[in-house]
């Protein structure tokens, strides 16, 4: 009997989620924007405990995957699996308790302009939970303190955050109701290098400390040297290969060459290999 590839694994928790194996697993996607393909036949998977990188050329549809991985669009054909649910069939139940397993940072934050740091935090607790409102703000002042900003940034709103106060502020929100699974759009878009290298630090030791599954969608060197397990490259409508990314810099593919060899890139894997050394 051949081995089923959108079966579900065995040991399932309570609510039908596998407790074991991928995170997430895409099978044959297909995204299309009318007759124009963006993916066609892409396949991933996310193990448990490690941080993804995804990159890929502009076009290559990068925040396509994340959204359709997210439920935010309906591919066009394909499986997407999360914690071994298909999202095309999962019930209403289902979906709540996924999503509760997951926090998402997107590129610009996405946080509510009109309200504080603080409110911002606590919504998804509010929405979730029926913690009383004490206990909810106080545990938005935990997460906020976990995403490395000071009590003071609980009371602002984002327009009197800089870039990198707003990341965090964005990231403290993902974090809320103490996820599973972290995904990032390119969370160090914007940031100086100083900050970009913090936050590549607060990632790690939170993946660390929390046991995070991460999936990045990032064009960051640096970052993808410094803390990813794995990188997915996306080339010619699919995932083409996914390795570590020192593996990958022996890859014969034209991009992938020309993105890790290229001056950049080898200036990030040399940098790393002098801190190693270090």
């Amino acid at each position: 009997m051949s081995h089923d590839p959108y079966a579900p694994e065995t040991e399932v928790d309570e609510y039908g989620l596998t407790t074991k194996g991928p995170a997430v697993e895409v099978f044959g996607l297909k995204s299309a924007f009318g007759s124009h393909v963006i993916h066609e036949g892409l396949d991933l998977t996310l193990r448990r405990g490690e941080i993804l990188g995804v990159v890929g050329g502009s076009g290559t549809g990068k925040s396509v995957l994340l959204n359709t991985i997210i439920g935010l669009r309906a591919p066009q054909a394909g499986v997407v699996r999360v914690f071994g649910q298909d999202l095309k069939r999962a019930s209403s139940l289902r979906w709540s308790v996924i999503e509760r397993r997951w926090g998402v940072l997107f590129q610009q934050g996405a946080l509510f302009s009109n309200l504080t740091v603080k409110e911002n935090v606590a919504a998804p607790i509010f929405e979730h939970t029926r913690l009383t409102r004490k206990e909810v703000f106080e545990l938005a002042d935990l997460k906020i303190a976990l995403a490395g900003l000071g009590p003071e940034a609980a009371t602002k709103k984002p327009a009197e955050l800089s870039g990198g106060m707003r990341k965090r502020a964005g990231l403290a929100r993902a974090l809320a109701l103490d996820p599973e699974l972290l995904f990032l759009d390119e969370p160090t878009a914007g940031l100086d290098p100083i900050g970009a290298a913090a936050f590549d630090e607060l990632i790690r030791d939170l993946q660390s400390s929390l046991r995070l599954t991460v999936l990045m969608i990032t064009h960051d060197l640096d970052t993808l040297y410094a803390i990813t397990d794995r990188v997915a490259v996306l080339a010619d409508k699919k995932v083409v290969v996914t390795a570590p990314v020192r593996e990958l810099e022996k890859s014969k593919h034209p991009w992938i060459q020309e993105y890790f060899l290229g001056p950049r890139g080898r200036a990030a894997g040399g940098a790393r290999m002098v801190a190693a050394r270090a």
